[in-house]
């Protein structure tokens, strides 16, 4: 069976260029990078400041996974909102998913790691697109809907299981978000990890 990995790499890539840049470059690397995020957070929930952190936060996270194995760097995915981390993938032992956490907490500034990766032979290039369908038809639904700001949450499907972390404005946009992924064919299950925007543990973990 054709691993879903192998059609990840050129996308697992492309934050590795930004952070060979911040490694080449130093500050000015760093600012550019931070620039470009700092566009992106002006509308989120979240601060400019901790959009940042959360973007150098993942690079590190990139770094040392690849740095332990390239599979792993393919087979791990990562979502950092305000120092916690989502991590997604699919792995064939228990092994790899238990060096991912431990890779993921050498990172500076991470605050929790919800750990979703799942270890399964199931991985197959049929499921990777069914998927990716599902998450851009999730994304589309909390587009075009208006009473959720969508630039707020990160979706990651896997298996047909979808993952959402972010930060909602209160829990009727939560509710709208989890009942568009429930109602979009394929999906097995939602697991929500997005925080309300005012959770009292929010830079607290």
């Amino acid at each position: 069976m054709t691993p879903r990995t192998s059609h990840r790499p050129l996308i697992a890539l492309l934050p590795l260029g930004l952070l060979l840049t911040l490694s080449a470059c130093g500050g000015p690397g760093l600012v550019a990078g931070g620039a470009a995020t700092a566009g992106i957070a002006v509308s989120q929930e979240r601060s400019v400041g901790a959009a940042i952190e959360d973007t150098v936060i993942q690079l590190q996270i990139k770094h040392y996974l690849l740095e332990a194995s390239d599979d792993l760097f393919i087979r791990v995915g990562s979502e950092v909102h305000e120092g916690r981390v989502l991590l997604t993938g699919v792995v064939p032992i228990a092994e790899n998913r238990v060096e991912a956490v431990r890779l993921t907490w050498q990172a500076s500034g991470v605050l929790e790691v919800l750990n979703e990766i799942q270890v399964s032979d199931r991985d197959g290039i049929i499921d990777y697109f069914k998927d990716v369908k599902i998450t851009t038809q999730l994304r589309y639904q909390m587009l075009r809907d208006r009473d959720v700001s969508d630039i707020n949450f990160s979706v990651e499907t896997v298996n047909g299981i979808v993952y959402l972390m972010g930060i909602a404005r209160g829990q009727s946009e939560l509710e709208r978000v989890t009942t568009h992924a429930r109602n979009i064919a394929g999906v097995q299950k939602v697991i929500s990890h997005v925080r309300l925007s005012d959770d009292k543990r929010r830079g607290k973990s």
